[in-house]
């Protein structure tokens, strides 16, 4: 009975069981139920039976199920598909209908869409209408300026014109600046500048010929008016002599100097005379400057020139000018002596000059300046005083004043020296320090005619071609002879014999080239800015300059007519003085070059602990030779052998610098590796040496600046120490230049207690014999260096 019950509880579990297998393996995904069907096989014997028997049970109740619920639906189905086969034919109908209305739609649009497209041109049309209206509405403006600007010019008035086309330029062009118009007026406005400038030069050009043709005559004005004033003066002073009243000498449309005002002049607005001197004193109508000349166009032309930012072009225009005018003025005509008149026109002219120049000194700002009119008027003074010396005698000594200005004479160069040091600087400042270029022959012919240049290979060639020297050539030697002359000026009036005037000359000419040119030279050569083909281009001109001074010595012959072959003759300095200016720019250049290539050096970067070289010469010195390569290039233009000095000086420095480098302290360890590449470079300055750089050297002079590197690094690379050690201190040794104590550091830098990275790692560690050969080698070097130490 116990056994049958416990048969039915085993039963039991076992149904049970199966429930849970069967409801995991319903509920659980696909990849899970392998552990659920193990547990089935895992169990009693005929477990697995009994648990096929229950899933069959429960696969005929599922289908029953199914059976169930598709009976229960089936009739739905029926229906539905009977519904959907009423709809097809509703379908099709719809399908027709909607086919027959977007055919008729498609009709229809074709007109709307045409009509469209047409729209749409004419909506661009007038877009393009309202685009080109805006755009005109642009340019109309500037237009109608650019026409004002022309009626403006052929009504000249120019100053008016100016600011029109400055109005252009910055306002009205830059808003339309992309049409083509527009950049053909912004081109054309600086050739009307120009066109102004060239009609306003020529207005003045006529208006100093109109004052030089009138000088007389305004001259005589003043003196008419000076009389005037005096024979009043004296009236009023024989009626109240305790009344100090005075008028001015001289004036202009009954305005003095200073109440001038040039605008008015300048605008052609006429000035109302005012009550001046007594006119009832002459019966005859006085005539003033303003009545004989216009002086507009000088303030016009002025204005513009202003304007146009290029015053200063147009001051030292005018003043040149006037220069020359006075000069005219102050030389009298041959018989001038003859006749009172000759004198009282002669010195109408001189005081209508300097009337006029007072008058344009007060009635312009800073066109004149007090500084010039008193140059003027103390080149006047001599002139003057030594044309009525010459023309008159009225036995009046005047040695003891003749003394006194032989004695300022010296103090008088000293002036004239400080004022050429500044000329000279400023054209050295200004030069470009290349070879003057000459496109035309009369370009050649300008260059010569200036300076004294002969060069039979340079003449052959054609046009365009290069003369050697640069700007400042031809501008120095001008200057030079412009010196001669303004040292003259002041030694032809002492009334000294023409031997001494040119000994007094030579002696000025050679302060002006040993002191102060020499001087200009030395500073030149010690700025910053001053390279190395600036360098090279001043010795170049320093040799032309040298070879002009024969030239000028000819130059104060031609002046004072006495013979160079004078007893104490003095002669020209300018050899010395050019040959130590070149030799300052040389040992610049030396200096410069060896500059340049400590800066290469400098860019060195080499990792001393390198296993093996890269096969190829560094970078840096590369880059330094193909420089060294370009700078000789130039300096190949340099006479003598200046080059070759200079090539010779790089080379050794550039050889002593990577000695240096090598042997340096701070440079603890060296591998072979490093030494082989530091070879490739060496090489590198071997063949560039051999490549003869500079031309003019014998043999392998230049490849010896580097023959103690040479050996030294052969000595190494080979490993050779015992020919070195047997051959030391003999005269024929393949190492004569290796110096024990460099060897010695050199290899005491391929020591490496790690043994890694050296010589030292070739060899094994249980190579002794060879540890013991390095070893010896040490220690012999040790005592060749110690030798050489109690030796010396």
């Amino acid at each position: 009975m116990i056994t049958s019950n416990m048969a039915d509880n085993e039963s039991v579990e076992c149904i049970t069981e199966h429930e849970r297998i069967l409801q995991e393996i319903e509920s659980t995904d696909t990849a899970c139920v392998g552990p659920t069907l193990r547990s089935v096989y895992d169990d009693q014997p005929n477990a697995h039976k009994r648990f096929m028997e229950k899933l069959e049970v429960r696969i005929r109740n599922h289908d029953r199920e199914i059976e169930k619920m598709c009976n229960f639906h089936h009739q739905g189905f029926v229906d539905a598909i009977t519904e959907l086969l009423k709809v097809r034919a509703d379908a099709e109908k719809l399908m027709g209908q909607v086919t027959d209305t977007n055919r008729r739609l498609q009709d229809a649009g074709r007109e709307v869409t045409a009509q469209t497209e047409e729209v749409i041109r004419c909506r661009i049309q007038q877009r393009n209408m309202t685009t080109t209206v805006e755009r005109l509405q642009l340019c109309i403006p500037v237009l109608e300026m650019y026409s004002k600007l022309k009626e403006q010019l052929e009504s000249k008035r120019y100053y008016a014109a100016l600011k029109t086309m400055e109005q252009l330029e910055k306002v009205y062009i830059p808003r339309v600046s992309r049409y083509r118009f527009c950049q053909i007026m912004a081109e054309n406005l600086p050739k009307l500048r120009e066109d102004i400038k060239d009609i306003s030069m020529s207005d003045l050009k006529d208006f100093l010929e109109s004052i030089r043709k009138h000088s007389d005559k305004i001259g005589e004005t003043a003196m008419k008016q000076a009389q005037q004033h005096r024979t009043f003066n004296s009236v009023v002073q024989k009626h109240d002599s305790g009344m100090g009243y005075t008028k001015p000498v001289y004036s202009l449309n009954g305005r003095t100097p200073t109440q001038h005002n040039g605008l008015a002049a300048e605008e052609g607005i006429d000035q109302p005379e005012e009550e001046g001197v007594e006119e009832d004193q002459s019966e005859e109508e006085v005539l003033t400057a303003q009545d004989l000349v216009d002086f507009s166009p000088v303030y016009r032309c002025l204005h513009i020139y202003t304007v146009l930012g290029d015053r200063e072009t147009f001051e030292n225009y005018y003043r040149k000018q006037r220069k020359k005018q006075a000069r005219l003025v102050l030389q009298p005509q041959s018989n001038m002596q003859e006749t009172v008149e000759g004198y009282r026109r002669y010195f109408n002219q001189i005081v209508g000059f300097f009337l006029v120049e007072d008058h344009v000194l007060h009635s312009t700002q800073g066109l004149l300046t007090r500084a010039f009119t008193d140059e003027l008027w103390n080149m006047a003074l001599s002139k003057i005083t030594a044309v009525l010396r010459t023309h008159s005698g009225y036995g009046y000594p005047v040695n003891r004043l003749f003394d006194l200005l032989f004695e300022i004479r010296d103090q008088y160069n000293e002036t004239l020296l400080k004022k050429w040091a500044l000329v000279f600087r400023e054209i050295f400042e200004l030069d470009n320090y290349s070879p003057i270029p000459v496109e035309t022959e009369e370009e050649y012919k300008s260059v010569v005619s200036r300076f004294p240049f002969h060069d039979a290979e340079i003449e052959k060639q054609d046009f365009p071609k290069k003369l050697p020297m640069s700007q400042s050539v031809p501008q120095i030697y001008v200057q030079v002879k412009e010196f001669i002359y303004a040292s003259l000026k002041f030694s032809e009036s002492l009334h000294r014999s023409w031997t001494e005037i040119d000994d007094m000359l030579r002696k000025s000419t050679n302060l002006l080239l040993t002191r102060t040119l020499s001087g200009c030279l030395q500073h030149l050569t010690k700025k910053p800015h001053i390279g190395l083909t600036e360098l090279v281009q001043i010795i170049i001109n320093t040799t032309h300059l040298e070879q002009a001074c024969k030239y000028l010595e000819d130059f104060i012959t031609n002046i004072t007519n006495v013979s160079p072959e004078t007893v104490h003759t003095t002669r020209l300095y300018g050899l010395s003085t050019f040959k130590d200016a070149r030799h300052a720019a040389e040992g610049e250049i030396y200096t410069k070059l060896n500059q340049k290539i400590d800066e290469f050096i400098q860019l060195a970067d080499y990792d001393w602990g390198m296993p093996e070289s890269d096969g190829q010469a560094s970078g840096y010195l590369m880059d330094l030779i193909n420089f060294l390569r370009s700078t000789f290039q130039v300096f190949t233009h340099l006479p003598g052998k200046v080059a070759q000095t200079a090539c010779m000086s790089a080379c050794k420095h550039l050889s002593t610098s990577l000695m240096q480098m090598v042997l340096d302290s701070e440079l603890k360890q060296i591998s072979m590796g490093a030494v082989q590449q530091f070879n490739l470079d060496v090489i590198q300055c071997e063949l560039f040496a051999s490549s003869e750089p500079v031309p003019g050297f014998q043999g392998d002079t230049l490849q010896l600046a580097f023959i103690d590197l040479r050996q030294l690094l052969d000595l190494f690379m080979v490993w050779d120490w015992s020919t070195y050690l047997a051959d030391y201190g003999q005269p024929t040794s393949k190492y004569l230049r290796v110096n024990p104590s460099t060897a010695l550091a050199l290899l005491e830098k391929m020591k490496d207690t790690s043994k890694k990275n050296t010589i030292f790692s070739q060899f094994r560690k249980n190579d002794r014999d060879k540890q013991k050969l390095i070893e010896t080698v040490v220690k012999q070097l040790r005592s060749l260096v110690n030798g050489m130490s109690q030796h010396s």
